[in-house]
């Protein structure tokens, strides 16, 4: 029992010391990754506190069960609606963006490291694919709002790309073992049942989850354990099957999120925590299973090959495969460079130490050091480049917090949540004035808060800055809302800048708003709307933030509806006298 309660005592103390950790993150700039992996190092043979933990087959099993719950909650926050703009490119970098990545890379691997070129060629296809683990966790905690088609790219590439990982590295540590059976046609029918199986039953686990959670009637905190078992059951299912558990669980996750039922914001934020335990967990057991003496070994080549990487392979296979799709060049530029390494390398360079693959523990230390390098130097640089590369849009005009009240099965009522701004059109109303704005809507203020106290709603009352007010209000018209309680001077001081200070209706004919303004367009043009004329300009699926120059006139995506259609646009004029 002793030993039990100091293993218990050992990982209980790691997950604290890394949870506290996190609270100096966002003031050094490090990524939390990165932190929860120097809490692990430091704890290791290496570091003050001397655990020897040599496992890897442990370590495996325990990175792999953490992917999948990451990789399940990142699922259960994708939308559907972005496949719309980035499945295709995403498709690209999952499959070519791989392969290509690894075959550079391992050339410059083979020759760095004076090695066998199949050794080579295995140590970029460990370290070949982007991580889902990083860049959910990077993109959705930087604090930067990235236009949809970039980040929507990076994260179903980073969710979709492990079956062409994994099908490398198991490819070419079989010709390592056992160069006779190494064959094309083994190979291919490794790829097509990857990606197929790994496809057909994650969506199919993923409705049959949510068929269940919208039929079953279940104690609150069961819902989330619900979906995580399921998910582990596809994954674990799925592998056994030959697919790809880590493709089968993210799509399942995707097809549960997206269908809204009493239970979803709840199994959201168990499976956040669960999510978050499973990426401290994961990366502290990593960093314990490190000898960061061994990382200096071959420091320089290593230093070297994640300079080449970040620099040179990512970059030149993003350029490739993206280049029918029309991408501009600062998002070819982020999207090449947060090709953020993390746990997957990491896991797949266990597979060669695991097989008994001559020099894997070679292998192993170079993928971890590119590992740190990548979280280290492209990690810290995630929010400082999305504005560098002017590819972050405005935050929305949005609700401060939301929340469902499920009152039935297929009923809820959305309960919104505002602050009221100096200088807001809300400032100085009473709270019930905010439903006259919005005729045939019902829109009923529940609560007012002021000074951290409920406030009595009286005939009397008026909103000051400061007060936090909550609605009952359809959730269609939340973002209208919150126009009203925002920024200085009215619903377009906040995003003037960047949107224009005009906002256009896209259902208005382009010669007329050519007339208004004085525009040139062609003839042909006039004849469109103004929606119109930005999607064929623009000559793809747009997104919030897109722009079309108009002569010295801008048109920009102002918002967008979920099926892809443009609801808004703005109109940016030339500075006075230009």
């Amino acid at each position: 029992m002793t030993g039990i309660n100091a293993l218990f005592l050992l990982t209980g103390l790691l997950l604290f010391i890394s949870v506290l950790a996190s609270t100096i993150s966002a003031r050094l700039g490090l990524p939390l990754l990165l932190l929860f992996l120097g809490v692990g190092m430091l704890a290791g043979e290496d570091g003050p506190g001397g655990i020897v933990f040599e496992d890897f087959f442990i370590a495996s099993l325990i990175a792999q069960a953490a992917l999948s719950v990451i990789l399940l909650d990142g699922g259960l926050r994708t939308r559907v609606s972005s496949f719309r703009v980035a499945l295709k490119p995403a498709a690209v970098l999952a499959t070519w963006g791989v392969v290509g990545t690894a075959a550079l890379l391992g050339v410059f691997a083979t020759w760095i490291l004076d090695v066998d070129w199949r050794l080579g060629l295995l140590l970029a296809a460990i370290v070949g694919s982007t991580d889902a683990a990083a860049v959910f966790a990077l993109l959705r905690n930087s604090g930067v709002r990235l236009n949809e088609r970039v980040q929507a790219t990076l994260e179903i590439e980073s969710g979709a790309n492990d079956p062409m990982a994994i099908l490398l590295v198991t490819a070419l540590v079989g010709t390592l073992l056992e160069p006779e059976r190494a064959s094309l046609g083994g190979f291919v029918w490794l790829l097509v049942s990857q990606l197929g199986l790994g496809a057909v039953l994650g969506l199919a686990g993923g409705w049959v989850l949510a068929r269940l959670m919208a039929r079953l009637t279940l104690p609150e905190g069961l819902y989330a354990l619900l979906i995580l078992s399921g998910g582990t059951l596809v994954f674990a299912a799925t592998n056994l099957l030959n697919g790809s558990g880590f493709l089968a669980v993210y799509l399942a996750g995707v097809v549960v999120g997206n269908r809204r039922t009493h239970a979803t914001e709840h199994v959201l934020r168990v499976m956040d925590g669960l999510a978050w335990l499973a990426q401290a967990g994961m990366f502290v057991v990593l960093g314990l299973l490190v000898t960061p003496s061994h990382l200096f070994e071959h420091g320089l080549q290593a230093l070297a090959m994640a300079v080449f990487l970040m620099l040179v392979a990512r970059p030149l296979a993003v350029l490739i495969g993206l280049a029918p799709f029309r991408y501009k060049r600062n998002e070819l530029a982020y999207v090449s460079w947060v090709g953020l390494r993390g746990a997957v390398p990491v896991v797949l360079a266990i597979v060669p130490v695991v097989m008994g693959v001559p020099d894997s523990q070679l292998l192993f230390n170079v993928a971890f050091a590119v590992v740190l390098l990548s979280l280290l130097v492209q990690g810290a640089t995630v929010p400082l480049a999305a504005r560098w590369l002017k590819v972050e849009v405005p935050p929305r005009d949005e609700p401060r917090d939301k929340r469902e009240v499920w009152v039935g099965d297929e009923a809820a009522v959305d309960l919104l949540e505002y602050c009221v701004a100096g200088g807001s059109r809300a400032e100085g109303r009473h709270p019930d004035s905010v439903a006259d704005e919005f005729p045939g809507e019902d829109v009923r203020c529940v609560a007012l808060v002021r000074a951290r106290r409920l406030h009595p709603l009286t005939a009397h009352t008026r909103m000051i800055p400061g007060d936090s007010v909550w609605f009952v209000a359809p959730d269609a018209i939340a973002d209208q809302i919150a126009r009203l309680f925002g920024g200085t001077g009215g619903e377009l001081s906040a995003n003037a800048s960047f949107f224009g200070e005009f906002v256009v209706d896209p259902e208005c004919l382009a010669g007329d708003l050519a007339d208004a303004y004085g525009l040139s367009i062609a003839e042909q043009e006039r004849r469109l709307s103004v929606g119109a004329l930005m999607l064929a300009r623009l000559g793809r699926a747009a997104v919030v933030g897109d722009r079309v120059e108009i002569g010295a006139f801008t048109l920009t995506v102002r918002e967008m509806s979920d099926r892809g259609v443009i609801t808004a646009a703005g109109l940016k004029c030339p500075p006075f006298g230009a």
